[in-house]
């Protein structure tokens, strides 16, 4: 897609998220759960006890996995809508589902197999299969055409693919590292997701915003096999090498596809300048964890881990998942790559955060 089709896009979702309150649908993983995983009775991917939620309006577990609010709530909250509900809590709610849900589970993968020693979560074919469900519940309510309309409307936000690596991919113990070289693996993913966005497009999506992965390789859980604790470059080179495919997907797509605005986020750059300058930005700690975690049994914050007094000034919350400070600072710069007119054709200099 050429630089000015992608600003036409660009500016297209801007002019929908300011004419009217949007609707959105999300997709992914525990970066955006906000509870689907709470609802999954045998799920080992939850975070519905103490201290997740220490930081949200309640100071309770909502089944988000951070401290407090995830990057789509931040972003909800710009667009002036509520922050969409966890379909799993409104599954036959004609209402509900008509302003947006959220599918996304903690765990989920491209792959079906991904995660798979989590037991229960809803795989990104998992969660298509639910939207499937929303459409027909709706359809059943207003009629084909209004659905229809509602459908191409709306706009689906995407993050997915980091498990495939985290907990499928990188895991030693799992077949998908020994039986795959690297390049065989991409090639699995985006085939894959080539057919995943094409059903998505056949159930009525046309405004599809894909986030591409950020710099694995820097996350806690992968920093602690560093002998001196510094980011895994191979890893961050094999990120990179997954959104160019992305990108070049989603070009095609576009291409092939009558009416598809498709457009990939490349959100890699935007998290790595929060890593590498975490003092930028108010942060003091971009390579360990608020949450004193133990890498060796999952990562995660439990509740007998300490949990650092000075949140706010930790990009991390645990092994994984950025703190809701971090994520505050990753939204605004998400919504200006996403959300900003292009009018002008002298540059705005941009806002120091």
């Amino acid at each position: 897609m050429s630089r000015l089709v992608f600003a036409a896009c660009i500016f297209s979702m801007a002019a929908i998220a300011l004419a009217a309150a949007p609707v959105t649908y999300i997709f992914g993983d525990s970066l955006t759960d906000v509870g689907n995983n709470n609802f999954l009775q045998y799920s080992l991917a939850k975070s519905n006890y103490p201290w997740y939620g220490i930081d949200y309006s309640g100071g309770q577990a909502t089944g988000r996995f951070c401290n407090g609010r995830t990057i789509g709530d931040f972003i909800s909250a710009k667009l002036g809508i509520p922050s969409p509900p966890a379909y799993l809590s409104v599954t036959q709610n004609v209402d509900t589902l008509l302003k947006g849900v959220n599918y996304a589970s903690g765990g989920a993968g491209i792959l079906n197999d991904t995660g798979l020693y989590f037991i229960q979560r809803l795989s990104f074919d998992d969660q298509i299969n639910n939207f499937k469900k929303t459409k027909e519940v709706i359809t059943a309510n207003i009629r084909e055409v209004a659905a229809n309309k509602h459908f191409n409307e709306a706009t689906y936000f995407i993050g997915i693919g980091s498990n495939d690596y985290v907990n499928n991919f990188l895991q030693p113990f799992l077949p998908d590292g020994q039986q795959y070289t690297h390049e065989e693996f991409i090639e699995l993913l985006i085939s894959t997701l080539d057919q995943q966005l094409q059903s998505l497009y056949q159930l009525g999506a046309r405004k599809i915003v894909f986030h591409g992965l950020g710099p694995l390789g820097c996350i806690p859980s992968q920093r602690v096999k560093s002998k001196r604790g510094q980011c895994l470059k191979r890893i961050n080179e094999w990120i990179l090498q997954f959104n160019s495919n992305v990108q070049k997907l989603i070009n095609r797509l576009n291409l092939r596809l009558p009416n598809a605005k498709f457009i990939f986020a490349d959100t890699y750059p935007l998290v790595l300048d929060l890593i590498n300058n975490p003092s930028t930005y108010g942060f003091k700690d971009s390579n360990t964890s608020c949450c004193n975690v133990d890498t060796s049994i999952g990562g995660l914050c439990l509740p007998n881990s300490k949990v650092c007094k000075n949140r706010h000034e930790f990009v991390f919350w645990d092994a994984f998942h950025p703190s809701d400070a971090a994520n505050a600072v990753l939204a605004e710069k998400f919504f200006s790559l996403l959300f900003t007119s292009v009018k002008s054709a002298a540059p705005t200099p941009s806002p120091t955060p």
